[in-house]
């Protein structure tokens, strides 16, 4: 089940970031790029490394987006 949620997530990552590169408008750039760090934490999470994934939640969507 985690296997399952891991491949889901780094799919939804790659998705996230090929649209990152590929929006015109760049609002829809900044969310799409917050997805990715979104992901990149619950990653994080199902990794047992809560701490890293608050940082990562905090500087990935808080600061950049």
């Amino acid at each position: 089940m985690e296997l399952f949620m891991a491949v889901i997530l780094v799919l939804l990552m790659l998705v996230a970031a090929v649209a990152t590169l590929w929006l015109k408008n760049l609002l829809a750039a900044v969310a799409a790029s917050s997805v990715v760090s979104l992901a990149v934490s619950v990653l994080f999470v199902l990794l047992r490394a809560p701490d890293v994934a608050l940082t990562e939640a905090v500087v990935g969507a808080g600061l950049s987006g």
